[in-house]
Formats: structure tokens, sequence, C-alpha cells
């Protein structure tokens, strides 16, 4: 793993050590949870799911001074993303009735690879380090690796109700692109909408 960006004491590294899955699973969980609930729920099964399906090689962290996970910043390629799975990882958690549902209401939520712009795979941050400048060192830590990889934007989502984590990729030049409403999954889901955000990395 390579030094992305430091911030106080803590540092964002590339990659997550394999000995940390469970940790980056209870941390995504306690990010994403309320809105995934429904469909990855009861949490035992969603842990178990998520230390399935997580790619070391996607993602950014943040480990304190002890060692413990308190960030992470994941993202997606055409190789993969840092938290979803297929069909055969929902089975091997749910059973067969219960991944086919679950398949068909992550495959309506789920956005595309993008060819032009690089796409975040959701920011977590420990509740005891929020506000403490992790997030924003996350996402640096993403911008920069946008560069490297040579893409000339990057792009998120970002729930209507998250207004904390809007207020911070507006600050990071984020701006608004594209709005999708939920529709009739927003009773699975818990929001209305989403907004599609991009920062253009051009010079």
């Amino acid at each position: 793993m390579g030094n992305a960006k430091g911030t106080n004491e803590l540092q964002v590294t590339l990659g997550l050590p394999s000995t940390l899955r469970r940790d980056a699973a209870l941390l995504y969980w306690q990010a994403f949870g309320g809105k995934l609930e429904r469909v990855f729920g009861p949490e035992e099964k969603a842990i178990a799911y998520l230390m399935r399906v997580i790619r070391e090689d996607h993602c950014f962290c943040v480990l304190d001074d002890d060692g413990a996970l308190v960030g992470i910043a994941g993202f997606k390629t055409h190789n993969g993303s840092f938290a979803a799975g297929e069909i055969e990882d929902l089975r091997a958690i749910y059973g067969i009735i219960g991944a086919r549902w679950r398949s068909l209401a992550l495959g309506l939520l789920q956005r595309e690879i993008d060819n032009e712009r690089f796409l975040i795979d959701g920011i977590c941050v420990a509740k005891h380090l929020r506000g403490r400048g992790l997030g924003s060192a996350l996402l640096d830590a993403l911008i920069a690796e946008a560069r490297t990889r040579g893409f000339s934007a990057i792009r998120l989502d970002v729930i209507d109700t998250n207004l904390r984590a809007r207020a911070l990729y507006e600050r990071k030049g984020f701006s608004p692109w594209r709005k999708d409403s939920a529709g009739p999954l927003k009773y699975v889901f818990g929001f209305d909408r989403s907004t599609s955000m991009v920062h253009d990395l051009r010079p």
C-alpha cells in the first residue's frame, strides 16, 4: 500500500489490509446500514456479505495510531467495485429466493461504470472522528487517484438527505450533474432521490 495523504497523525493509504476485512465491513455498515438495511439485513448477514465481496484493492483506508480502521473510501473500475458482489455472492448468504429479489432491487439502484469519469463507491468515517478532516482527506486521495489514472473528471452519488456530505463535496469542487428519483424504491432504501455530482479534473 502507498501513502496518499496525511491528516494530522493519520495517513490515508491505498488498499485495505486483509486482516481488516471485518472491520471494513462493520464501518461500511455503520455508514450505510440505515439505507441498505431492508435489502442486506439482518446485520450479521450484511456483514457476512460485505466480508465476502469487499475488494481490498478498490479503496483507500485510514488507520489510527493503534492500527484500528477509522476511515474507508471505495471506488469503482471496470475490474470491479469496493463493495458490490455478484448474484452468486447473494445466493451464498441469502439463499436462492433472497438473492433473486435483492439482485433486482440493487440492479435498479446501482450506477453504471462511467468511461469518462472516475466513480466513488462510498466514503465512511468512524463516528468519533467525524468532523476531523478524514472525509476530506479521503476525498482528496480519490481525486488524486482519478488524476493518476488519467480521468478528466470524478463522480459520486449523494442522497437527498445527506446534506453534510453534499456540503463537503461542493467545497471540494463537485457540482450537480444529474438527479435521479428513487421511485418506488424509496420505500426500500429510505430516500426519495439522489444527485450525481461531478468534479472536472481538466487543467
